[in-house]
């Protein structure tokens, strides 16, 4: 007799594969242990997501999702000039530093792991650091200031990401002062 369908089996694996992926590491982190914590069978993760690479991307997916839902709602929040949107943007970020479960950006760090990496989750990945970067090239010529603007946010960013040890709230003021805000 066949068991009936589980509705929440791909949520519970993807949220498990999370939880693994983002505190490890995705090479450290094979799919019989992901099995094991999700407590299902190895059919039901493969009929899921057929193999490690599709089951990556629906992490980082999953991951960008919610950084999209938290950024936008952070920005629908802030005034509309661009130099406050700079702001905010950096803002969401420190605190996203500040979490106890804080181990850098998924994205990056997926890239550290598999550098020359061509398969879809890198795609995911590449492509939302991109999109971000985008945002914060967009919203600096919106303030009618020059790129190095941009690579001076994204500098900062990225080292908030990296946990280098800078202070969220002192980037929170760098950036602040680059935009003229402070």
């Amino acid at each position: 007799m066949a068991r009936p369908a589980d509705p929440t089996a791909r949520d519970r694996i993807l949220s498990t594969a999370t939880t693994l992926f983002y505190s490890h590491g995705v090479r450290a982190v094979g799919m019989s242990r992901v099995i094991e914590a999700a407590g299902c069978g190895k059919n039901l993760l493969y009929r899921h997501f057929p193999s490690k690479a599709a089951l990556t991307a629906a992490y980082l997916e999953h991951i960008r999702t919610d950084r999209d839902r938290t950024a936008a709602a952070a920005l629908s929040a802030c005034p509309p000039d661009p130099a406050s949107r700079l702001v905010t943007v950096v803002a969401e970020v420190a605190s996203r530093t500040r979490r106890r479960d804080f181990r850098g950006c998924a994205f990056r760090n997926y890239l550290t792991e598999f550098p020359a990496g061509s398969d879809e989750p890198a795609r995911v990945a590449r492509r939302y650091l991109a999109d971000t970067r985008r945002q914060v090239d967009d919203l600096v010529a919106e303030l009618g200031r020059p790129p190095l603007l941009a690579d001076r946010l994204w500098l900062l960013i990225g080292a908030l990401y990296a946990g280098t040890g800078t202070d969220p709230d002192v980037a929170v003021d760098w950036c602040r002062d680059l935009v003229g805000e402070g």
